[in-house]
């Protein structure tokens, strides 16, 4: 005669995934659609911005929508890294997402005086982050 033990197994509840088709479908497109920090490009473009001669008329709207990617992914960084707490982090930041929303100046000295503003607070906001270390320095 054999023995066989009865095995105990508690009631579970059957598994909900975290997230519906519609929100896995919009977070797949998200990922796809990512770009990561680039803080070479980044620099490249705030000397472009802010060097002694301006850039071409044709090209600044270009480069000032770098410089709004640029300043998107850094105010980005600096929330999700808690860089609130610091001051002149959380004051370039407030700068940063200001300046994204403003239009875009049609009249030329306008544009420029814009980019520049683009292009200092976007280098004021990467240097600040990393010194408190919340981002590498770009070579």
């Amino acid at each position: 005669m054999t023995a066989t033990a009865q095995r105990w197994t508690p009631p579970v509840q059957a598994w909900t995934p975290p997230l519906d088709s519609g929100a896995l479908h919009d977070l797949l497109e998200r990922v796809r659609t990512w770009q990561p920090f680039d803080g070479c490009a980044l620099l490249g473009d705030v000397a472009a911005a802010l060097d002694d001669v301006p850039p071409p008329e044709e090209g600044t709207a270009q480069l000032a929508e770098r410089l709004r990617g640029h300043l998107a992914r850094l105010v980005t960084i600096a929330v999700a890294s808690e860089a609130g707490q610091d001051t002149t982090a959380s004051a370039a930041r407030v700068t940063g997402r200001t300046l994204q929303t403003e239009p875009w100046p049609r009249e030329r000295r306008a544009a420029t005086a814009h980019l520049r503003r683009l292009g200092w607070t976007a280098n004021e906001l990467h240097d600040r982050l990393a010194a408190i270390r919340c981002l590498k320095e770009a070579a």
